[in-house]
């Protein structure tokens, strides 16, 4: 009780405060000015967590803002042109050209050449950040309107790379354009205030259809505090938790967006006695056995999750890309099935022996511990509902939370509540290929599978990404192997979360892809499209 009166009064201070702002601060878009003028203020949960760089990594997740790509993908996931006329790749794969956009010119006026787009891709190539660019050989400006980049082996997924990262200037990309970027996209910088707001503007010499909005103001809000500025009618939208979902807002309304914003448990999968090169262990003696890993997959109850902690506003996870091109929807699995786990673990020869209610295996009892970022309220409920569940199967679940830091040491061993959900088909190779083993965050449980290794390598060596498509949904399940919970059942997923937004009436964000995980501002993907409406103006 003291706890949700705390919150509450936080809540009240921050709406207080916002109001007290007054004619100092940003101006509330339900203000008829604002709408005249075209301005919009938005609410967002995270800060940039990296420089205004693409070559950094920012964009990756969301509209990289200030910056354009070569190719992008529609509201149906489909690769259509941007920077780019065309593209096209050679018949072994090796070589990708593409022809750029006549006249395109950056927010200083200054034109984008292919020099730029080369510059770009090697800069990024070599900057040793997230973005993932060593299947690049190299990359070279053919004439100023035309880009060859040559890979080392053929890679059906380098096209995302093409659809992911924003293009900068040579001539003014320097150490301090991580704070002050310039870009050809539909949005140029105006201010950073660290800490409190990002505010951009329309650039006017953006090549596309111009953005209805002049200016557009994101505030660096907590979720209370987000969600106590939209009740005061100060912000246009609002990124919330699920747990303000039922509360009304006058003049706004919820808008739920699906994802692949998912949760689950990974598991070591192999058996105990080897170190990282780091010298942490890996390997778990009890999730090393397929048949613990297929039973929680299959006790699991998703819906009750979905509903319990999601407060519904959630779709259940059987893969790392539910609903994506590349998806297999053989993934799908029964599972709230107690019983069905039960026999699966007794045909493996697990049993209850001293009537303690965790099962044995000769000396070897059910029993590990499961982590999770302490910091993260939906982990931990998953990771608390989780061990309760399994305790109806003989499974005792050890829970213990911590920083990303502490947790390290420990998750090529044990089990570890995680995250992932992207636009790119390479985020499954990551996971779930043998050499991706212990490879940063990548397949931490060190899962291998040949035949899984096999059809990752064609989908990888497949000329397109329409061509990989087959090979992708093979790894998940041929009908006889595969890693998804039919299959080797490597990782138990289990919700994806709704992306929550309060909108302004009369606010228009147009068709939304399925978001990605929720670092950076996937909704903001397409704000170049997004529009007052008339009944905006009627408010």
């Amino acid at each position: 009780m003291k706890k949700q009166l705390l919150i509450w009064l936080v809540i009240l201070l921050t709406a207080v405060s916002l109001l007290a702002l007054g004619g100092c601060g940003p101006k509330s878009a339900a203000n008829s000015d604002n709408l005249k003028n075209g301005e919009l203020i938005l609410a967002v949960s995270m800060e940039p967590d990296t420089l205004l760089d693409p070559t950094l990594g920012w964009g990756r997740y969301g509209s990289p803002l200030f910056q354009s790509t070569l190719l992008t993908r529609d509201s149906d996931l489909n690769i259509v042109n941007d920077l780019a006329t065309s593209y096209e790749v050679s018949q072994d794969g090796l070589v990708w050209t593409v022809k750029l956009r006549d006249g395109v010119k950056f927010s200083d006026g200054q034109l984008l050449t292919a020099k730029d787009v080369a510059y770009t891709f090697i800069t990024a190539a070599n900057s040793g950040s997230v973005v993932d660019l060593n299947g690049m050989r190299s990359v070279e400006a053919v004439d100023p309107l035309t880009v060859k980049f040559t890979l080392k082996h053929p890679q059906s997924t380098f096209v995302v790379q093409l659809i992911a990262l924003g293009i900068v200037p040579q001539h003014a990309h320097d150490k301090n354009y991580g704070e002050h970027p310039i870009g050809s996209g539909p949005f140029k910088f105006v201010q950073w205030d660290k800490g409190q707001q990002l505010m951009v503007e329309a650039n006017p010499y953006y090549y596309g259809a111009k953005p209805a909005f002049k200016k557009v103001t994101f505030l660096f809000l907590s979720d209370d505090a987000a969600f106590a500025a939209a009740r005061a009618g100060k912000v246009d939208m609002a990124y919330i938790p699920a747990t303000f979902a039922r509360q009304k807002v006058a003049g706004m309304r919820l808008v739920a967006l699906k994802s692949v914003d998912n949760r689950g448990i990974y598991f070591p999968s192999e058996k105990p006695g080897k170190k990282t090169k780091g010298g942490y262990p890996i390997g778990n003696a009890v999730t090393s056995d397929i048949a613990i890993r297929k039973a929680i997959n299959i006790a699991i109850d998703r819906q009750a999750l979905v509903d319990g902690i999601l407060e519904g506003q959630g779709t259940l996870a059987y893969s790392v890309c539910d609903g994506l091109p590349w998806w297999n929807p053989d993934n799908v699995i029964k599972d709230n099935d107690i019983d069905g786990a039960k026999q699966i673990l007794a045909a493996a020869g697990w049993k209850d022996s001293d009537g303690d209610g965790v099962l044995e295996k000769g000396a070897l009892k059910a029993e590990f511990t499961l982590y999770y970022p302490a910091d993260d309220a939906v982990r931990q409920s998953l990771s608390i509902a989780s061990a309760d569940r399994l305790k109806q199967i003989g499974i005792k679940v050890n829970i213990k939370g911590g920083s990303w830091d502490e947790i390290k040491p420990f998750m090529y061993a044990n089990p570890v509540m995680m995250g992932w959900g992207s636009h790119d088909p390479l985020e499954m190779y990551n996971l779930y290929y043998s050499k991706s083993g212990g490879v940063e965050w990548y397949n931490p449980g060190f899962y291998n599978n040949p035949v899984v290794d096999k059809y990752l390598d064609q989908a990888l060596a497949a000329p397109s990404e329409q061509a990989a498509l087959t090979y992708w949904k093979k790894a998940q399940w041929d009908g006889k192997t595969g890693f998804s919970a039919r299959g080797d059942a490597p990782w138990a997923w289990m919700v994806n979360i709704n992306h929550l937004y309060l909108v302004r009436e009369g606010l228009d964000i147009g068709k939304q892809k399925i978001q990605v995980h929720g670092h950076g501002w996937p909704v903001t993907d397409n704000i170049a499209q997004w529009k007052w409406t008339a009944a905006a103006d009627k408010e």
